[in-house]
Formats: structure tokens, C-alpha cells, sequence
């Protein structure tokens, strides 16, 4: 992702700030212009509960050149109690050993070094749940 994105994004990335439509109550991640739900362009910041499910994964085994060094790494869609879902690698556990219904604690980690000046990303990484 390049940088100035990256800065962009940093209070949702670094907080997980979401937003709640003022119109239905969905709550979406990253915050969009229009709810997917109704329509609705109003929004008020809401913040993430640091945990959640996973509702679906897959293992990457042939990853993108950045991340070949971590390959195999599990993905997955993780459901937070506020009814967000976002995707997001799985660390610290065996990729195949990532299911539907898992509990999963968000941790915030290192996630790239980017270009030859090494400007570091961080965001959000689930582990299981102790």
C-alpha cells in the first residue's frame, strides 16, 4: 500500500475506528460513503471491540512477493460483536488450524516494510483467543 494511503488510513488502521450508519445501525469497516445496507450517507465513528470470529479462512500458500517470506499464512474474515467484518492475516498459530467459529483476539502488528527506505505499515493481525 503506498504510503500517503497508509497515513490516510491510520485512524482506522491504528484504532479501529469504524462507522455506524445513523439510518439502519450497520456497522461497516472501513467507513464508506453509503451503508451497504440502506443506502444511508450519515455516519458516526464507532470503535471496534479488539476481538471476534472467524466466519471463513483460507491458507495462502504461494503469496505475493512482499510476503512470500511468511508463506504458508492464513486469511480470514473475522466478525467483530459490533457486526463489522474485516479480513485480516492470522498469526501466531498453525494456518491449518484456522476454522469457522474460532475466537480471535485483534493485535496490532507490524504488517510490511515498504521501499528501499523501509517505511514501516503497521496495522491489525488476529491471534487465537487465550
Amino acid at each position: 500500500m503506498p504510503s500517503p494511503r497508509n497515513w490516510r488510513e491510520i485512524p482506522a488502521r491504528y484504532r479501529l475506528e469504524a462507522a455506524r450508519c445513523r439510518g439502519c445501525g450497520k456497522v461497516v469497516y472501513p467507513a464508506r460513503r453509503a451503508c451497504p445496507a440502506c443506502r444511508g450517507q450519515e455516519f458516526e465513528k464507532t470503535m471496534l471491540s479488539w476481538k471476534g470470529k472467524v466466519v471463513t479462512s483460507t491458507v495462502v500458500q504461494v503469496a505475493p512477493t512482499e510476503f512470500q517470506m511468511e508463506a504458508p499464512y492464513a486469511v480470514a474474515i473475522v466478525e467483530t460483536p459490533e457486526g463489522a467484518r474485516l479480513m485480516t492475516q492470522v498469526v501466531d498459530c498453525d494456518p491449518g488450524a484456522v476454522q469457522p467459529g474460532m475466537e480471535v483476539a485483534l493485535v496490532f502488528r507490524l504488517i510490511r516494510r515498504e521501499g528501499h527506505g523501509g517505511i514501516l505499515c503497521y496495522g491489525f493481525k488476529a491471534v487465537p483467543a487465550a
